[in-house]
This record gives structure tokens, C-alpha cells and sequence, in this order.
């Protein structure tokens, strides 16, 4: 697989899927542009890249802030004179509420995190991924968007929903350029995503399995080598799909 050459933002790049997934381009001769809000980590991560002999910068802002986001993004396109690979990875639970008690402000922080924010991202990218060799971008969506999420995650499954349709739509949208937009949808994968039930009932965390036709919990490296396939020429003529990764998780046994 080669990815020389190419510049490669990865939102929420700071730790789990994302970090993981930033590793992948490195190592396949991107230059990986790392995002999160955590500037120690993000500096820490930025050093393990470069130690690998990746190029890799690291930029912190806030994927919820719109101008943080378009600012940043635009200073990243007009570095490199474009943008070929657009990850919106960052996303997140942001808590458990039931509806008739979800304050209008959790409402809103949920789907600014998962949702705004690839609208956001995409949108200030797009000037510059006209630029690029074989453009991208790649959402994340989740189970929770068929499913609706577990008791109290409503709204991060709506959320997720809207980020399988506005891949849908961006790739309609974006088809004239030669941009591609493709979503994937990981299943359970074993990060700290899920470390509260990991810590407090791991039992209940390794019976996950169980529901997984192929046995076992995922690894970022599953996630991660789909969205490096993705962002390829290998992938040039997929567009407006959602791949689950999920070992099968998807269709329950």
C-alpha cells in the first residue's frame, strides 16, 4: 500500500483507534497531521511518530470550536498547498442520559462532538482536498446508528446516525471533484474507550465476545488498517460506503 506523499489529518489522533490509525499512514509514507485537545499527549504521540522515522505534526484545537477548527485546517491546507486524506475520528459517548431528564446542553454537546465536528472539518478541508492526489475523507460512525445505542447513549447513537448520512451526502456532493467519502463503523474494539465496565465488571466487558461471530474483542490495528485501505488508490473507486468492523458484531448471534 502507498501513501507517499500525502498529507493526512486524523482528528481525536491522540490515543486509541486514532493513534493507531495515525501509525498506519506514517508507516505507509504519509505525513500524518495529529489533532486533539490534550497538547502533553498530543506532543507525546507526535514523538513516538517521529521516532518511528514518520513525518507527523501536531496541531491542538478543538474539533467542537468552528473556528478553531476552519482556522487551523486552513493554516494545515495552505502549509502544503492541499489536503489529501481527511479522518474524522474524533467523537465520543460524552456521558449517559435518558431523554426525560437530557439537559438541552448535554443534547447539544453530544452531537457537536460527533456530528458538528465533521461537518466543521469537512467543510474547511474541502478547498484544499480539490488540490489533492486521489482525495478523501473518512468518518467514523458506530453501531449505535442502527441500533440506537445501550440505555442512555440515545443520543450518541442519533448522533453517530447523522454522520452515516452526512457521509452519504458529502460523497454525492463531492463526486465531481474526484473527493471519495467513505464511513467506518468499528464494533467493539478493545480501547479505553470502554475502560469504566473494564475496570469496574471485566466479566461482563470479555462476555462482549460472545456476541461477536469471530470470537474475540477488536484491535485498533482491525480499525486501522481498513482506514489506511480506505484512504489509498487501492480504494479509488469505493465511495458513499459504510464498512463495519466488527468481526460480524453487527448481524448478533
Amino acid at each position: 500500500m502507498n501513501l507517499n506523499g500525502k498529507i493526512a489529518i486524523v482528528t481525536g489522533a491522540t490515543s486509541g483507534i486514532g493513534f493507531e490509525v495515525a501509525k498506519h499512514l506514517g508507516k505507509h509514507g504519509s505525513t500524518v497531521i495529529l489533532n486533539g485537545r490534550d497538547d502533553e499527549k498530543g506532543k507525546a504521540c507526535l514523538k513516538e511518530l517521529t521516532d518511528l522515522g514518520y513525518s507527523a505534526e501536531y496541531h491542538g484545537f478543538d474539533v467542537t470550536n468552528e473556528e478553531q477548527v476552519s482556522k487551523n485546517i486552513k493554516d494545515i491546507g495552505e502549509k502544503y498547498g492541499k489536503i489529501d486524506v481527511l479522518i474524522n475520528n474524533a467523537g465520543g459517548l460524552g456521558g449517559r442520559s435518558r431523554f426525560e431528564v437530557m439537559t438541552t446542553e448535554f443534547y447539544r454537546g453530544v452531537m457537536a462532538l460527533n456530528l458538528d465536528s465533521v461537518f466543521f472539518a469537512s467543510r474547511a478541508a474541502i478547498p484544499y482536498l480539490k488540490k489533492g492526489t486521489h482525495p478523501t475523507i473518512i468518518n467514523f460512525t458506530s453501531n449505535a446508528a442502527w441500533n440506537a445505542g445501550g440505555p442512555g447513549a440515545g443520543m450518541y447513537g442519533t448522533s453517530k446516525a447523522g454522520v452515516h448520512t452526512i457521509t452519504r451526502a458529502l460523497a454525492k456532493d463531492l463526486a465531481e471533484y474526484g473527493i471519495r467519502v467513505n464511513a467506518v463503523s468499528p464494533g467493539t474494539i478493545d480501547t479505553n474507550f470502554h475502560i469504566g465496565i473494564k475496570s469496574t465488571k471485566p466479566e461482563v466487558f470479555a462476555s462482549w465476545k460472545n456476541n461477536i461471530m469471530l470470537g474475540r474483542l477488536g484491535q485498533p490495528e482491525d480499525v486501522a488498517s481498513v482506514v489506511a485501505f480506505l484512504a489509498s488508490e487501492e480504494a479509488a473507486f469505493i465511495t458513499a460506503e459504510t464498512i463495519q468492523i466488527g468481526g460480524g458484531q453487527a448481524l448478533g448471534i
